[in-house]
């Protein structure tokens, strides 16, 4: 723990660290102690004998039930995470709308599509698909799926959107007005370009939320990790180490996806620092007025 003030609290003092240190060692301890507890219980059941694990080093299992689950997976999280970015920033600038009645359909749509439980929202999808033949049989399952999680977490992102462009400084957008930019002009060259890597944390959390969800297909008979696990268990009879096996798998996954992600906003903030931001601004006032000599004074 830093002992730096923050905006939060402040900084603690010589009892409140050591305070904190033996707090840290008391959950550490509960920690060990509940994991060693399950780690009996799942050895007394004999789930980490030899027999119940040698099927993952067969390439077998992999192909049959695992890579496919994890296709099913990626396959869903890679098209829904791309629909709820493009919805999620429409929608996000829709509620800064200059007109009332913009903002406020597009309020309405967002507050509905968050209120609505994503499972519930694959379950109806699928049987509506289902009884008007909307998308082939085949396909039915993918579908409910991607859309009802393009449709729950673009509604999301349209919030983190919208708060992370009020969080900029309104002389940005003052200045630019004064340069007689559109509204349209003064969002995507200004004020998207900053709020992204403001909001950058906020979106790949959703990003991870939107990986994770995929195991709601499970439900709705999509195959990905969870299913394909469920079915090499019943096969195999070792659902428990399979179920283990997914886990590591997702949460390598949501790792990947959270270094790619934190890498991308050191880059992108190296960048501004660099002076990105002065090298775009005048680009700016040359595209707004193309017959001013930015130069001259």
């Amino acid at each position: 723990m830093s002992a730096s003030a923050s905006v939060l609290f402040d900084a603690p003092g010589p009892k409140a660290r050591v305070r904190h240190g033996i707090y840290s060692v008391l959950v550490l301890l509960a920690l060990v102690a509940f994991g060693w507890v399950l780690f009996d219980a799942f050895d007394e059941k004999g789930q980490f004998t030899a027999a119940k694990w040698e099927p993952f080093l067969d390439s077998g299992v992999w192909e049959t039930y695992l890579l496919p689950g994890l296709q099913g997976t990626l396959t869903a999280a890679a098209i829904s995470i791309v629909g709820a970015l493009i919805f999620g920033m429409i929608f996000g600038i829709l509620r800064l709308s200059d007109h009332r009645w913009v903002r406020w359909t597009a309020g309405a749509i967002v507050e509905l599509a968050r209120a609505i439980p994503v499972l519930i929202l694959m379950i109806f999808l699928f049987a509506v698909f289902g009884d008007y033949k909307v998308f082939r049989s085949d396909d039915l399952a993918l579908a409910a799926v991607v859309i009802a999680l393009i449709i729950y977490n673009a509604s999301v992102i349209a919030e983190i959107v919208r708060a992370g462009i009020r969080s900029l400084p309104k002389g940005q957008t003052e200045a630019a007005v004064a340069l007689g930019l559109r509204k349209s002009q003064l969002m995507r060259l200004i004020l998207l370009p900053q709020a992204v890597t403001a909001m950058l944390p906020a979106l790949v959390s959703q990003m991870v939320v939107v990986l994770k969800d995929t195991a709601l297909g499970y439900q709705i008979t999509y195959v990905e990790l969870v299913r394909s696990a469920q079915q090499e268990g019943a096969s195999q009879q070792n659902t428990i180490p399979a179920l283990m096996v997914v886990a590591l798998i997702m949460i390598s996954l949501n790792i990947a996806l959270t270094f790619l992600a934190t890498t991308l906003e050191k880059r992108l903030r190296s960048r501004r620092k660099k002076g990105g931001a002065v090298l775009a601004a005048d680009s700016i006032v040359t595209d707004a007025a193309p017959g001013v000599d930015i130069g001259k004074k």
